[in-house]
């Protein structure tokens, strides 16, 4: 089905800036970029699939039904999204929150054209109707003059005020202090009205500032995300599955001493263990559902990773996947995924959809692709600005666990250290 061209390339970083932009003027774009990041499980430094043969756009009614015949029926590459809206076709849940961006809840396309950059080679991927624009594509990438792309301070306003999110924590403090739940994550928006983005600057000042493993530039058209999300959600090779929850986050500092003492507070504060451990025991939950008796297993706990912006603890837990389940099944068992919802799942999204004021959509959904074998990887979007442009809206969220141990005060504190690059990008 897909023409292989194999390309040496002699500056990898140089080369991807050039492609990224020379893909601009197409309609649909999905790039993704490991920063050098995460290669314990990586499987390739960086990709961008382009141009849309066949696609997939739905709400979240019957949503997975329709991803697992179009997966099943081309067999190919589908690069997309799921929204954290899907949740209602699992389970009987609802979202009544502001929309001002509205994307669809779901969106996939089985691309014209793949570049795939794995150290200086460069494999490139087309169908059969376009593979003999690949020579010419290739020299139009390396003769791609980069210039600086002109952008507008916008300032971003949140959609509540602190008093307000304090009195939302107390609340969630209230259901979890009656045994509703034992975790809960809560986010805030911030956006724009009539905001003019420059999408390809705002990843490109996004990604240099935050050089997270799970980049992504994404274009539908006028949706745009411009994800710097230190997250996997879920991977599939073979049967293995992999599932990396990051819940703790602490600040970094210029200075390597305090830089040092903030790290290690991290890794024994009670409060951000007890957050990780929950999470990973509810991850390792939703994976014994499609799994391989006695497959799963908890690969690393509270593991500490330095990011340019936060340190971070991550967890990784892995199953095999039984085969009488799909590629489709592993992600819908384990959707959306615990660190953006809570323990009990199903209780903390109740809960969360009556306390926040916006719909997530996007934001707390999960980028990425499939292979043409039903292999995947994908992300969790956060960290991430998303930008209608023919609303000329522009948002991101920020968010954090709420736990029986959780000050309000620290906990708006560790959103406002979230949404720091986001905020540095578009405000400046």
């Amino acid at each position: 089905m897909r023409t292989t061209f194999l390309k040496q390339i002699d500056s990898p970083a140089h080369f991807k800036q050039q492609l990224l932009a020379w893909s601009q003027a197409v309609r649909e774009i999905v790039f993704l970029d490991s920063n050098s990041g995460s290669k314990q499980y990586s499987s390739f430094d960086a990709a961008l699939a382009i141009d849309a043969f066949t696609s997939l756009k739905t709400d979240f009614v019957n949503a997975f039904e329709d991803l697992k015949q179009y997966q099943q029926t081309t067999k190919d590459w589908l690069f997309g999204y799921l929204s954290y809206d899907l949740k209602n076709d699992i389970e009987a849940l609802q979202s009544a929150n502001y929309d001002g961006l509205e994307f669809p809840d779901l969106f996939f396309f089985q691309p014209k054209k793949i570049f795939i950059i794995r150290g200086n080679e460069l494999e490139m991927q087309y169908l059969k109707v376009c593979e003999d624009e690949a020579e010419t594509d290739f020299q139009e990438v390396l003769d791609f003059k980069l210039k600086s792309n002109e952008t507008f301070p916008i300032e971003t306003q949140e959609r509540i005020s602190k008093t307000i999110y304090v009195e939302k924590i107390n609340e969630m403090l209230r259901h979890i202090h009656r045994g509703d739940i034992y975790e809960a994550n809560f986010c805030m928006e911030f956006y724009a009205e009539n905001a003019i983005v420059n999408p390809l600057a705002a990843f490109e000042k996004l990604n240099a500032i935050s050089q997270p493993p799970f980049a992504v530039f994404f274009k539908n058209h006028q949706h745009f995300l411009l994800s710097a999300s230190p997250e996997r959600y879920l991977k599939k090779h073979a049967d293995q599955l992999i599932s990396q929850p990051i819940k703790g986050t602490a600040p970094r500092f210029v200075d390597e001493e305090a830089d040092a003492v903030s790290k290690r507070q991290l890794e024994s504060d009670p409060k951000e263990r007890s957050e990780n451990i929950m999470i990973t025991d509810l991850v390792r939950n939703d994976l014994s559902r499609t799994a391989q008796k006695g497959s799963v297993a908890v690969e690393e706990l509270c593991g500490i990773y330095s990011f340019l912006q936060v340190h971070q603890m991550v967890s990784t837990i892995t199953s095999r996947l039984d085969p009488k389940y799909s590629p489709i099944d592993a992600i819908r068992t384990t959707f959306p995924m615990g660190s953006m919802t809570g323990a009990p799942k199903i209780s903390a999204m109740l809960i969360i959809e009556k306390l926040e004021e916006t719909k997530r959509g996007f934001y707390s959904g999960a980028v990425g692709y499939f292979t043409p074998s039903g292999d995947f990887d994908f992300n969790v979007v956060i960290r991430s600005i998303l930008y209608n442009a023919t609303k000329q809206y522009v948002s991101f969220s920020v968010g954090s666990a709420i736990t029986s141990l959780s000050d309000p005060e620290k906990e708006y504190a560790e959103c406002l250290l979230k949404a720091k690059a986001m905020r540095e990008v578009l405000n400046s």
